[in-house]
């Protein structure tokens, strides 16, 4: 049996990783400031995360929703205290399209409306809700185009509220940080007039802060430099490492109902057992601080590099993107193929860095020194 060939890939094979660091099959060192699309937090194969899951393994791995697993319950308070949303619920899941997937779901429950408003250069997933509210018609198949959505520019408040005005909008789903994008930032002031207005015409407003959050843009939510509080939060990427997880962060404004919404695999023992561990080590090694320093340090670095080539440096933490004027792609390849360097790509021109949060400002410093040569060179 073949592999069903729609991943472009590089011909390159990673076997193992430490830190911030990942080693392909002819013992290849390379610095990774991609993190495998953000999903690495707290760094490649941390002991107390390997710990954490091969004593959960030990004991159990899996067994179903149908019985207790207080595990669950642990890491519900532990997140809760972590982010500042204890008085709010937790359903878990397995991966963000899904998260996504449920929390659009919930919202028409409690509205019984079926419009979403999402935006431009949005990404919220694959699945068949999650593709038709991300910007993108070149993946959203034609089963998927029944779902009535709207794409509203970004950071344009009266083009939301036109469209709040007209009765049908059950959601409105926007990112921390636009991610796939191009790491496009949202105002802060745009983020408190969208949360005025969902509050104004009982719209319910859905925060996926799937790439965005988990202390990468230096708070542990994106949204929470706005000072606001969303309705529904959608979490996945680093909340477990590497371990398939995903959750929703769920407001008490909603009722819960028996079969509203299910799972086979979310929220089981082994997953449980890696978010918990990643929530520790976040603690314990202040990562979202980390990130906020080393992320300020590293967008200081691009913004003073003697480059014409690039337009714009923007991003928050290490959720960073770097605009070139020109396609991006050699500079990318030199530094995978020459400086071993794996980084993110958005569109033609811009380069994603989105590195594990225990990032040092030595490592930093690398990337820059490779980087400028790379561009010395093209």
């Amino acid at each position: 049996m073949k592999l069903f060939d729609v991943y472009p890939l590089f011909n390159i094979e990673i076997v193992k990783g430490l830190g911030c660091h990942v080693w392909d099959k002819e013992d290849n060192k390379y610095l990774d400031l991609y993190g495998g699309h953000a999903v690495i937090s707290v760094g490649h194969s941390h002991p107390d995360y390997v710990k954490a899951i091969a004593e959960q393994v030990r004991k159990i791995g899996f067994y179903s929703n149908s019985v207790v697993n207080s595990l669950q319950q642990t890491f519900a308070d532990k997140l809760g205290k972590a982010c500042g949303y204890d008085d709010y619920s937790l359903f878990l899941v397995n991966t963000g399209a899904e998260a996504n997937e449920n929390a659009m779901k919930l919202a028409s429950f409690h509205n019984g409306k079926k419009r979403i408003i999402s935006f431009r250069h949005s990404f919220h997933g694959r699945t068949s809700a999650a593709v038709r509210v991300t910007d993108n018609p070149k993946i959203i198949a034609p089963i998927n185009e029944t779902l009535l959505v709207t794409y509203v520019q970004m950071n344009d408040a009266d083009a939301v509220e036109a469209e709040l005005k007209k009765g049908d909008v059950s959601s409105v789903i926007i990112e921390g940080i636009q991610g796939v994008g191009g790491i496009l930032m949202p105002d802060d002031n745009f983020f408190r007039d969208l949360r005025g207005l969902c509050t104004k015409y009982e719209v319910v407003l859905i925060f996926d802060e799937i790439q965005s959050g988990y202390g990468r843009s230096g708070k542990f939510f994106a949204h929470q430099y706005a000072g606001i509080r969303p309705d529904i939060i959608t979490v996945a990427k680093g909340i477990a490492n590497g371990f398939p997880m995903s959750g929703m962060l769920i407001s008490p404004m909603f009722t819960p109902v028996y079969g509203m919404l299910g799972t086979t695999f979310g929220g089981n023992h082994l997953a449980c057992a890696a978010a918990i561990s990643v929530l520790d080590i976040m603690e314990k090694e202040n990562l979202a601080d980390n990130a906020k320093n080393i992320g300020d340090y590293l967008i200081d670095e691009l913004k003073a590099l003697p480059y014409d080539g690039i337009k714009e440096v923007r991003g928050r933490g290490l959720m960073i993107g770097i605009e070139f004027c020109e396609s991006i792609k050699e500079a990318r390849m030199k530094l995978l193929f020459e400086e071993k360097v794996f980084t993110g790509v958005a569109g033609t021109n811009t380069i994603r860095l989105l590195p594990p949060l225990c990032l040092s400002e030595a490592e930093a410093g690398d990337f820059i020194s490779k980087l400028k040569k790379v561009l010395d060179q093209i």
